[in-house]
């Protein structure tokens, strides 16, 4: 009778333990989508600024500047390496900006 108790005693205390565990994996989940939903957000957000400075192909040195400052945040966003790769051409360039870095980023940002 005892052993009886006992065992129904540690039901409850499984199903907690089963419950908990699950609760855990469920938040775990909810925080890595947040974080990707996040993720992605930034980098669409850097992506968009990119694509409306050379959006009409012009590029002033004060859209240099910009698109220069926006190297760092593009790759840590994860932005794709056809925009990151050009982007960065333009911000290591004197000041002529390169017209083909520019129709690369146009193209990327058309796709």
């Amino acid at each position: 009778m005892k052993r009886r108790l006992a065992a129904l005693a540690a039901v409850p205390a499984l199903f907690l333990t089963v419950g908990c565990g699950a609760v855990e994996e469920a938040a775990t989940s909810a925080a890595n989508d947040a974080a990707s939903k996040v993720a992605t957000a930034a980098a669409d957000e850097v992506n968009r600024q990119i694509c409306a400075v050379v959006q009409d192909g012009l590029v002033s040195l004060e859209d240099k500047q910009v698109l220069a400052g926006l190297v760092s945040a593009a790759r840590t966003a994860g932005v794709p390496e056809d925009i990151t790769t050009p982007l960065g051409e333009i911000a290591e360039a004197g000041d002529q900006v390169p017209a083909d870095s520019v129709k690369a980023l146009q193209d990327a940002c058309a796709a």
